[in-house]
């Protein structure tokens, strides 16, 4: 049993690249290509709003090369040969990444591959947060904001980082503890903004907690909220449209993105719902009354009695003795027991009767549990294993009942999204069809074909949520395509686009 993590890590393969790294072939007699022209776009400032994406965020941190090839930075490459200014951002110490507060670790750095899977770099951090930059600064991406922390006064006081009421990232750039992201973006009087990723983080901490927060319908309090609660549709859409209304107050043009279903990403899709390998001997005393044997006999007798007296009908209890009862077998592909809270209470009938079943292949296990299912909870009891013995806790899984909450939510944004990008006229990024064509058969950018599987997709970096240097490439290109058709630009058909494999996809342990 010892052995699961490591087989679940064996499955994911060395290879790095998404495909081939030839160069293009070169054709004499292609047609010259057309002059590049701006459209309407003004692109002399440019300013870019967002959150971990647009920070550059990858492999679990944010470091000096990955804010050198943040998708913003590379979009501002291509802005120059169209009349774009100069980006400043506030860059790192180093490319190890992780923060310090007071000489304190609060933030890890990167991740990077040793061979089997992601591993955390061993090193400490040098960047200091209370060591304020000097701004302004173009690139305002914020990792872990949520969409109304952009217009909130205070996200970026010193004082409140230590008991986590602002944001360490938007701390060290601020121009003022009281100031807002929103308004200092807008001090800086943009021609030109993106938006991106705006209620992304909004679900995101819901999401890898394994739906440990709450969907906060009708709650219009943010600051009541808990770290890892869903945000009400309802202050996503006031923060979404008061952040578009303030950086278009002077005329300025921008693109803004839609927000992915982030259960695709290769955080929720890497560890099988099905990992554990068993010899018969110990599938049979799993099976026996010693183990789960004595708790199936007592789930058919619990709803034996709820169906005698009328709380629950034949066939509900049916089906849910169903997908509780717990077997093994002699198998290389024995599921996991997780903790649902979602099923009926029976501890009122019998109290060792805890809310739990097996996972099935629609529960999606977040990537920390690849290196924790297999483990001992107790080290001195061989038995004691947890996904096995000891049911995973909600932390670990994501059911469809919270699957679900994370869907609506987030179509409740786009819709918000897209009706303001409409109202304000502005150029719109579908990123939540890229993510979802890449999930499924792979997308296409350039001599590239992307998916979001982990490490060889070329897509999603190590922390399985982030994009790789080369997904903010392709990310880049698909703002360009947007700028193209909402204001009569010309960079992809001037072939004044990112080349994807000028990126990487990955950065080894010695980099530095």
């Amino acid at each position: 049993m010892k052995n699961i993590k490591y087989l679940l890590l064996s499955a994911i393969l060395v290879v790095f690249t998404a495909c081939s790294d030839d160069e293009y072939d070169y054709t004499p007699d292609a047609k010259p290509l057309p002059e590049l022209t701006a459209g309407s776009a003004d692109f002399s400032k440019y300013v870019a709003v967002g959150a971990s994406f647009t920070a550059g965020y990858t492999d679990g941190a944010v470091f000096i090369a990955s804010q050198t090839n943040s998708f913003p930075n590379i979009l501002n490459k291509e802005f120059s040969n169209a009349g774009g200014g100069t980006f400043t951002q506030p860059l790192m110490k180093d490319n190890i990444g992780g923060l310090l507060f007071s000489s304190n670790q609060i933030a890890n750095p990167r991740l990077f591959f040793n061979g089997t899977g992601p591993e955390l770099l061993a090193a400490t951090p040098t960047t200091e947060v209370t060591s304020v930059l000097s701004g302004p600064f173009n690139n305002m991406g914020v990792p872990g904001a949520k969409s109304f922390h952009f217009v909130a006064p205070g996200y970026g006081n010193l004082a409140g980082v230590p008991a986590g009421k602002a944001n360490p990232y938007f701390a060290r750039m601020a121009t003022s503890g009281t100031t807002t992201v929103i308004g200092d973006a807008v001090a800086q009087s943009p021609t030109f903004f993106t938006l991106s990723e705006v209620g992304g983080n909004d679900v995101l901490a819901y999401a890898t907690s394994g739906g440990t927060g709450e969907y906060q319908l009708g709650n219009m309090d943010p600051s009541t909220y808990g770290g890892n609660d869903i945000t009400d549709p309802v202050v996503f859409a006031a923060a979404f449209e008061g952040a578009v209304g303030a950086l278009t107050s002077n005329g300025a043009k921008g693109v803004v993105t839609n927000v992915p279903y982030i259960t695709s990403l290769s955080h929720f899709t890497t560890v099988p719902h099905n990992p554990v390998p068993l010899d018969a001997t110990t599938a049979g005393y799993l099976n026996s009354a010693a183990a789960y044997g004595a708790y199936n006999a007592g789930i058919q007798q619990a709803f034996a009695y709820l169906v005698s007296v009328n709380v629950v009908t034949p066939a509900a209890a049916e089906l849910e003795i169903t997908k509780r009862t717990i077997t093994f077998s002699a198998a290389p592909n024995n599921a996991v027991v997780i903790m649902d809270e979602d099923l009926t209470d029976l501890t009122g009938i019998n109290p060792a009767l805890v809310s739990m079943r097996q996972a099935t292949a629609d529960d999606l296990l977040v990537l920390p549990a690849m290196a924790f299912i297999g483990t001992k909870a107790d080290p001195n009891n061989p038995l004691s294993i947890n996904g096995v013995a000891i049911p995973l806790a909600d932390k670990w899984v994501l059911t469809p009942e919270e699957q679900l909450n994370i869907k609506t939510a987030t179509d409740l944004y786009n819709q918000t999204i897209e009706a303001v990008a409409n109202q304000y006229d502005l150029a719109i990024v579908d990123f939540k069809s890229i993510l979802q064509t890449a999930s499924t058969t792979g997308y296409t950018d350039s001599k590239y074909t992307f998916t979001t599987k982990l490490v060889t997709g070329g897509l999603v970096s190590l922390d399985g949520i982030h994009l790789t240097s080369r997904g903010y490439a392709v990310m880049a290109n698909a703002f360009l395509k947007a700028i193209d058709a909402k204001y009569g630009s010309n960079f992809v058909a001037a072939g004044v686009t990112a080349n994807a494999g000028d990126y990487p996809t990955n950065y080894n342990e010695g980099f530095r």
